[in-house]
């Protein structure tokens, strides 16, 4: 594991921080922290990983060490779906085994943990921080409510969403979904105050088999983007994961002339590795 570009610096203003309403941390990739004014901290999908080059090359900074987020930073984990951007034994193995932090996850992502990477094995760390969800459920953490929700990605054997409720308002965490039919339903059944949509190029990457480059899309195009923020009537959109992967990197700035014709989102909110946003 590599370390942090940047300290602790991140883990610690996480610890510290004392929000009005709900402060949002993006961590680059499809990575984000999530803390209440209660003081209930989420982390979804972390991840510190260099990829695997030369497929798959890391174009941002390693923002935090997983040995540096401490119990006052974290009280549970979500991963979205089972990549190893998303579900990573070295990222969030530490930070289970320091905090003793829950760990929230669909069916294929506790199997990297459990059969694939082995991190009962590997940390110390024991099965009952470990809860499968699903599309149907709802669990409470602290001050948040969260419902599992459909979502859509082809390149995923499992994906879910999470709808994040506080007092204060809604945030909708989507994973790598692509515009999905239950996104409709979804829009009208929630009042979203912020929607994270992961965007991002069609770019070359290289075959794992050959190494040649090979025409490859990951995340949802600009229009696709705004197709699933207009169906999910979302207040902010807050594009992500489109700084992550050499090749796949875009401009999210292009998405301001794609939401000009649409009711929603009814607001941009561009943010780089590191940026904190309030709810």
């Amino acid at each position: 594991m590599t370390v942090s570009d940047w300290g602790d610096w991140l883990p610690r203003a996480v610890a510290t921080a004392d929000p009005d309403t709900v402060s949002i941390w993006y961590l680059g990739c499809n990575g984000f922290v999530l803390k209440a004014r209660e003081g209930t901290t989420l982390w979804i999908d972390p991840y510190v990983g260099l990829g695997d080059p030369p497929r798959t090359l890391r174009m941002i900074p390693v923002p935090f060490d997983p040995e540096d987020v401490t119990e006052e930073a974290v009280d549970a984990i979500l991963a979205t779906h089972e990549h190893t951007d998303h579900t990573h034994g070295p990222t969030q193995g530490p930070i289970l085994e320091n905090t003793g932090a829950d760990f929230f996850a669909p069916d294929d992502s506790l199997a990297v943990a459990f059969e694939d990477e082995q991190w009962l094995e590997s940390y110390d760390i024991d099965e009952s921080q470990f809860t499968e969800v699903t599309e149907g459920d709802s669990i409470d953490i602290g001050a948040f409510e969260i419902d599992v929700v459909e979502t859509e990605d082809a390149d995923s054997t499992h994906p879910v969403g999470y709808m994040i409720h506080h007092e204060s308002g809604t945030v909708f965490h989507a994973g790598d979904s692509k515009a999905s039919a239950s996104f409709p339903d979804l829009g009208e059944a929630y009042d979203i105050d912020l929607g994270i949509l992961a965007f991002g190029a069609i770019g070359n990457v290289a075959d794992k088999e050959t190494g040649e480059p090979v025409r490859t899309k990951w995340y949802a195009t600009e229009n696709e983007t705004i197709k699933s923020a207009s169906d999910l009537q979302l207040d902010r959109l807050l594009p992500s994961h489109w700084d992550m992967w050499k090749g796949m990197t875009a401009d999210p700035t292009v998405l301001h002339h794609h939401t000009a014709s649409y009711e929603h989102p009814k607001q941009l909110e561009i943010v780089e590795i590191g940026d904190r946003v309030e709810l």
